[in-house]
């Protein structure tokens, strides 16, 4: 499964923030219900439009949006 092809960024819609297929489900929406406790299923029943592999999509985007290199000196 790609996260390219669930995440979506439009400059016109949530301030710019990325989302989930083009819908106002930031992937900080998901990713704050997840840290605050609830489960994948949970997550789903909150926000009935997200399938299972947004949930997935956003997990991946936000792991590598905080994979960067560190340089030592």
């Amino acid at each position: 499964m790609d996260w390219k092809e669930r995440i979506t960024i439009n400059p016109k819609q949530c301030g710019g923030r990325p989302c989930i297929r083009g819908m106002r489900i930031r992937v900080l929406d998901v990713l704050d219900l997840l840290t605050a406790g609830l489960s994948r299923e949970q997550v789903l029943e909150e926000l009935p439009d997200l399938e299972e592999n947004d949930i997935e999509a956003a997990l991946r985007y936000a792991s590598r949006r905080v994979d960067h290199p560190v340089l030592a000196a």
